[in-house]
């Protein structure tokens, strides 16, 4: 399954609303199928434009990193839920590309090379 990484700005609210809101969140990603690896919390605050969702329009939010493998057939579904969730101001859903190291590539490593056009003196 492939890597993602899910960005959510939650409108302002207190601690246990907001613990509720990433519960709710991350209950509907296992139920789908997903294996989450991490959650991290960027704090909140002041977003960079007011943002109009579901009749009010919020200018501070939670914002928060969900770090998660999942199959793509899950986000359709996943996103509509987000998108009907009244405490989601803002969802981002990014693809983590895997870095390819020498250690993990197919193939000899690089050779080194010596400049060999300059002559010591």
């Amino acid at each position: 399954m492939p890597r993602y990484e899910l960005s959510l700005i939650l409108k302002a609210m207190q601690r246990p609303e907001t613990a509720a809101t990433l519960r709710r969140t991350i209950e509907t990603l296992i139920e789908r199928g997903a294996v989450v690896r991490g959650l991290e919390s960027l704090g909140e605050r002041t977003l960079p434009y007011k943002i109009s969702k579901h009749n009010f329009r919020h200018t501070r939010g939670g914002y928060f990193l969900v770090d998660f493998h999942a199959a793509p057939k899950i986000f359709p579904a996943f996103l509509n839920h987000l998108e009907r969730d009244v405490d989601v101001v803002r969802q981002t859903v990014l693809k983590k590309e895997i870095p390819i190291t020498p250690s993990n590539c197919c193939g000899p490593p690089p050779a080194q090379t010596k400049d060999i056009t300059t002559q010591p003196e």
